[in-house]
This record gives structure tokens, C-alpha cells and sequence, in this order.
């Protein structure tokens, strides 16, 4: 069997190679994404044979893929020929404004917060229905928490994530409300009237307050907005505390006040 040629004058690979089928008609541009959304903390190096599974390619289309990202720095190879991220990737990201352009106005700020609470100290923005973490600062003995800087979060049970949920545009709110998302113990979701309830109570409040067990600990965020020079709200900062160490509510004054100032050096900021 032949392959074929796509509209970009690039080969197409047959449609089924060793069990795999790629979505009919899929731009590439879409599959060099998949590519790279492969790697992970607990993957940073993959093999040929482990990307084109991951990606649910042929292995064949896979390799053609790879070897364009590596030509581009986007991956990397190892000494034993495998895979893993490239750092023009690193170069790239460090120009997004709500990531790395945000973070460099507010971590001053966020080291404040941290010698006031040697707690964890986030700084959280949204990505549409889920938000994804900007920076974090630990304390070297601090309670093991779950999510890693560049990781993604959920906006319903993670403090920072409710205050943003809180002041997303209503509809997007409604969008969030209609997904069907699993519970468990651990993560109670609640009716969509009560997480309305909730939010309406962080927008009244300007500040959230939610607690959930993390590994074998109770953990107790605090968290606030940070707006926009256009008083928008961008991002989320928030302390993480284990609940038996302290009373948590006693950071929401901190929490506040360093939310606000970086709210004014967001004014500010070119």
C-alpha cells in the first residue's frame, strides 16, 4: 500500500500502521501537539516506540514528527537516541504574559507572602475550564502537595481555582456547571446550586477559603484575586497549609494584601 499526499504537499503515512489509526483528516499541526503533550513529570524522556504509543500514532509518523520538532529545538535527543522536551519550547513559553510576565511582576510579592507564611504560596491563572499553575514557593519541610508549577488544576476543588471560577464571565460558569465530572470522598463536587452559592459568596468576599485532603493530610488553601489595570481578574494567589498546623483563615489578611499589590504592579507593569 501507498502512502498519500495532504494539501500541504507533506506524506501521509497509510491509515492503519501496526494497530494504530490516526483521526481521519487530522492537520499536523494538531498531531505535533499531541506529540509533545506526551511528556510529563513522570515522563521526560521518551522512547520512538513510547511517543508513538502515547501519541496514538504510527510509529512511522511518529518519527517523521519528532525529527521535524528536534530540527525546530522543540525536542531533544538523548544519548541513547530517545526523546524529550527541547528548550526552545522553554524559550517560547517565557513570552507568555500570563505566565512568565505575570510571575515576574508578582514574585516579589509571592516571596513576601512566603517568609510571612512559610507555607506553599501559588500563583494560579485560568485556562478555560481548568487552571494551571504559574509558580509556586515552598518551604523545604513543607507538606507534600499535588500539583506541579506548569500543571494543570481543577477550578472546583482547588481555592485558587474557585476564586477564578467565581469571577469567569457567566457563561463560561454555566459551561463549567453543565460538565458531567466525577466525585469522590475526597472531592465532594456538591449541586450546581451550591457551588453557585459558593462562588457568589468568594465574589461577595473577594477572597476564598476551601480545605481538601491532599496524600494523608487535610490541606486548607486561602486565596484571592489579582486583577488587570482594566480591573479584570488574571490570575489567583493563594497560601496551602495543613489544617492542623495552624488556623488557616488567620493568612487571609496576607493573602489579600498581597493580591492587591500585585493588582497595583499589574497597573504599572509594561
Amino acid at each position: 500500500m501507498t502512502g498519500s499526499h495532504d494539501g500541504n504537499g507533506t506524506h501521509e503515512e497509510p491509515s492503519r500502521v501496526r494497530g494504530h489509526r490516526p483521526a481521519h483528516g487530522e492537520p499536523l499541526l494538531d498531531r505535533a501537539f499531541r506529540v509533545l503533550a506526551c511528556f510529563g513529570p513522570d515522563t521526560p524522556v521518551l522512547s520512538l516506540t513510547a511517543l508513538a504509543a502515547r501519541a496514538h500514532l504510527p510509529k512511522a509518523t511518529a518519527l517523521r514528527i519528532a525529527r521535524k520538532l528536534t530540527e525546530h529545538g522543540a525536542l531533544e535527543r538523548t544519548a541513547r537516541g530517545h526523546y524529550t522536551i527541547g528548550l526552545r519550547v522553554l524559550e517560547i513559553a517565557s513570552a507568555a504574559p500570563r505566565g512568565h510576565g505575570l510571575r515576574v511582576v508578582a514574585l516579589p510579592y509571592l516571596h513576601d507572602l512566603w517568609h510571612a507564611t512559610r507555607q506553599h504560596v501559588q500563583l494560579v491563572v485560568r485556562e478555560r475550564l481548568e487552571c494551571v499553575l504559574v509558580e509556586r514557593i515552598s518551604a523545604p519541610d513543607a507538606q507534600r502537595v499535588m500539583y506541579r508549577v506548569g500543571g494543570r488544576m481543577p477550578l472546583h476543588a482547588t481555592t485558587p481555582g474557585l476564586v477564578l471560577l467565581a469571577f469567569a464571565p457567566t457563561q463560561e460558569q454555566e459551561d463549567f456547571l453543565a460538565a458531567e465530572r466525577p466525585a469522590d470522598e475526597d472531592n465532594p463536587i456538591g449541586t450546581p446550586d451550591a457551588l453557585r452559592s459558593r462562588l457568589a459568596a468568594i465574589r461577595r468576599d473577594r477572597y476564598a477559603v476551601y480545605s481538601r485532603p491532599q496524600w494523608d493530610t487535610l490541606m486548607t488553601g486561602v486565596a484571592a484575586p489579582v486583577l488587570d489595570r482594566h480591573q479584570n481578574v488574571i490570575a489567583a494567589t493563594s497560601v496551602i497549609t495543613p489544617s492542623e498546623q495552624s488556623e488557616p483563615t488567620a493568612h487571609i489578611p496576607a493573602v489579600v494584601a498581597v493580591a492587591r499589590a500585585i493588582t497595583r504592579a499589574m497597573a504599572t507593569a509594561p
